[in-house]
C-alpha cells in the first residue's frame, strides 16, 4: 500500500486544487503553525500521536515532547535508524542546558523512523490524533493544480487510520501494535468536526499576515465628510499602507527563513546520532545546529517585533522569573556564539537576587537578541560587559561592549545607525541588520522591561521585582 492512497483518500469529495507548488508548499507552512498553535491553545502538553511524511512536520518542542511520533523518511536519511529515535541526540539532550534552552524541556521526543517505498509519493503528509484534537493535513495533485487538504471528519480520519494501520503492517507489525495502544490510551476522543470552522479562518488570517498587504482604494462617492482634506487623507493613507505593507513582507521573508531552517536544524540533529561519522563531519554539523538556532531566534524576533507593530497592543501576562538563574544558564551559549567571532564575554551578576516578573518562553530569546546587538559591530578582540545587580524595586540589566582600542576608556564612541522602517536598522559601517531602538523597547516592555538604550555601545534595562508570596 503507497502512501499516496491516503493523499487519495483525503481527497475524495474535494475540489480540484488550481494553485502552484510554491503557493501550496507556502499553505502547507502556514497550515502547520496554524495547527501548532492551536493543539497548544486546546492542551498546554497534549498527549497522543503524529504520523507524517516524507519528513518531520511538527518542529514546535512542546508537542515532539508530548507526542509520540511515526515518519516515513527517504531511506538516504539513514540516522533516523533506531525504531525509537530522539529527535535530540544524546550528548545535546545532556548539553541542553548550556546549549541556551533554559526554558523548553529538553525531554526525549521520540519518533519512530520507517522507510519510505519505491513508489511512495512525497508531497507532504501529517496526522494528529489527540484527545481535543484530531487532523490530518496533505498536499495533494497535479502541478498548477495543487492544494492543501485538511480533514477532521470522524469517518475521513477512520479511513486514513485503517490505511496507515494496513502500511505499518507491512513495515513494522510491531509498530501498527504501538500506535494501536497509543490510540487505545487516549480514550474517548471528542469529535473535532467544529475544528475546520475555525482552523480555515484561522489559515488565512495568518496567510493574510505572511503576504503583502492588498489595499483598495475608496470609491468616488466616499462620503462628504471624508473629502474635506483629500490630499492630506490620501497622503496619509498611502503613507500608513506603505508600512503596512513593508511589515506584511518583513513578516513573511522572517517566516520564510524560520521554517526551512527548522528543518534543517530537525535533520542535523537527527543525523548526529549516528555513530559511523568522522570527529571533524560532527564539529561542522553541530556549528551548523548552532547557527541554525541563533538566526531562528533572531528572525523570530523580528517577526514577533513586526507582528507587535501592526497589531494592537494586548495585556502580558507575565510571571515570576529567575533572571539571574536564566542569564548563568544561556551563558555558555552565548560565550561559544561569541568565540566565534573573537570577543570575551565578561560577567558581574550579584548574588541572592529576587525574581522579576517577565515571561521567561519569550525573555530567554530576547535576551539572546540583546546579547547579539550589542556584540555584532564589535571587531575581534573586544569585550561584552554584562551586569546584573540590584535597583530598588527593579532588577537592573547592563550590556557594554568595547572594542580593543576603547578597553580601559571611559567610552565608546556611538556606532553610525540608519533607520530601516520602523522596526529594522542597520549600520552602514559593517552592514549588520539589527531590530531597531524603538522594536527593541516595545518588546521588552511585552516582556515586563524597561530599556534604556546608552549613548555607547551599550543598554540597559529594568525589570520589575515580582511580588513576596
Amino acid at each position: 500500500m503507497l502512501l499516496q492512497s491516503i493523499h487519495q483518500q483525503m481527497a475524495q469529495g474535494v475540489s480540484a486544487g488550481c494553485s502552484d507548488d510554491s503557493t501550496a508548499r507556502r499553505m502547507w507552512w502556514a497550515a502547520l503553525e496554524t495547527l501548532q498553535e492551536t493543539l497548544q491553545q486546546n492542551e498546554q502538553a497534549p498527549a497522543g500521536v503524529w504520523l507524517a511524511a516524507p519528513l518531520p512536520a511538527l518542529y514546535s518542542p512542546q508537542l515532539l515532547n508530548s507526542l509520540q511520533g511515526w515518519v516515513w523518511a527517504p531511506q538516504a536519511l539513514g540516522a533516523l535508524t533506531s525504531p525509537t529515535t530522539s529527535l535530540l541526540p544524546p550528548d545535546l539532550l545532556r548539553a541542553g542546558q548550556s546549549q541556551g534552552r533554559a526554558t523548553q524541556s529538553l525531554q526525549a521526543s521520540t519518533f519512530r523512523h520507517l522507510p519510505l517505498h519505491e513508489g511512495d509519493s512525497h508531497d507532504p503528509l501529517l496526522v494528529v490524533i489527540t484527545a481535543k484534537v484530531q487532523i490530518a493535513l496533505a498536499l495533494h495533485g497535479e502541478p498548477n493544480q495543487r492544494q492543501l487538504l485538511m480533514r477532521s471528519e470522524p469517518e475521513i480520519l477512520g479511513t486514513v487510520l485503517g490505511l496507515i494501520e494496513q502500511r505499518l503492517k507491512q513495515d513494522a507489525p510491531d509498530q501498527a501494535l504501538a500506535l494501536h495502544q497509543a490510540l487505545e490510551a487516549l480514550g474517548p476522543l471528542q469529535s473535532s468536526c467544529v475544528l475546520g470552522q475555525t482552523f480555515w479562518p484561522s489559515l488565512a488570517v495568518r496567510l493574510a499576515s505572511m503576504a503583502p498587504t492588498v489595499t483598495l482604494q475608496a470609491s468616488a462617492s466616499a462620503p462628504a465628510e471624508s473629502q474635506q482634506h483629500p490630499q492630506k487623507t490620501s497622503e496619509q493613507d498611502s503613507a500608513a499602507n506603505k508600512v503596512d505593507e513593508e511589515l506584511s513582507l518583513l513578516e513573511a521573508i522572517a517566516h520564510e527563513v524560520r521554517t526551512p531552517l527548522s528543518t534543517i536544524r530537525t535533520l542535523i540533529r537527527s543525523l548526529l546520532r549516528r555513530h559511523d561519522l568522522p570527529e571533524t563531519a560532527i564539529k561542522r554539523l553541530q556549528m551548523i545546529d548552532t547557527e541554525c538556532s541563533e538566526q531562528i531566534d533572531r528572525f523570530g524576533l523580528i517577526f514577533q517585533a513586526a507582528e507587535l507593530q501592526r497589531q494592537p497592543e494586548s495585556p502580558s501576562v507575565l510571571a515570576q522569573t529567575d533572571l539571574g538563574s536564566m542569564i548563568s544558564l544561556l551563558t555558555p551559549s552565548w560565550e561559544q556564539q561569541l568565540q566565534r567571532r573573537g570577543i570575551e564575554l565578561s560577567l558581574s551578576i550579584a548574588s541572592n537576587l529576587p525574581s522579576v516578573l517577565s515571561d521567561p518562553s519569550r525573555l530567554e530569546p530576547m535576551l539572546g537578541g540583546l546579547v547579539d546587538r550589542c556584540s555584532r559591530g564589535l571587531p575581534s578582540g573586544s569585550q561584552l560587559v554584562l551586569t546584573l545587580q540590584p535597583a530598588g524595586a527593579r532588577l537592573k540589566l547592563q550590556l557594554h561592549g568595547q572594542s580593543p582600542a576603547e578597553r580601559g576608556e571611559e567610552g565608546a564612541s556611538p556606532e553610525p545607525i540608519a533607520q530601516l522602517g520602523p522596526v529594522l536598522s542597520w549600520n552602514p559601517d559593517t552592514g549588520s541588520l539589527q531590530l531597531s531602538q524603538t522594536a527593541t523597547r516595545r518588546l521588552l516592555a511585552r516582556l515586563g522591561g524597561r530599556l534604556t538604550q546608552r549613548r555607547d555601545r551599550g543598554l540597559t534595562v529594568f525589570f520589575p521585582l515580582a511580588p513576596h508570596c
